[in-house]
């Protein structure tokens, strides 16, 4: 469970950095090809984010994963 949440999180960064990488990148195609695959890595980081953060809940209320919280005290 642990390996499929790290590995959504990182998915996440890299349409982040996709998202960057289109913003900087000055090649050939015109500003509204690069405004247009921006705003789709963008779309695709924030669907990303959205599931896993259903799929963090569905997994608590089916009690796959349980809240640990830190230690209070010696």
């Amino acid at each position: 469970m642990k390996t499929f949440f790290v590995v959504m999180l990182v998915a996440v960064l890299l349409a982040l950095a996709g998202a960057g990488l289109f913003m900087l990148r000055k090649s050939g195609d015109t500003e509204d090809q690069r405004s247009n695959r921006m705003a789709r890595a963008l779309a695709l980081r924030v669907a990303l984010s959205v599931a896993l953060f259903v799929f963090i809940l569905f997994s608590w209320t089916m009690g796959w994963v349980k809240p640990g919280g830190l230690p209070i005290g010696p």
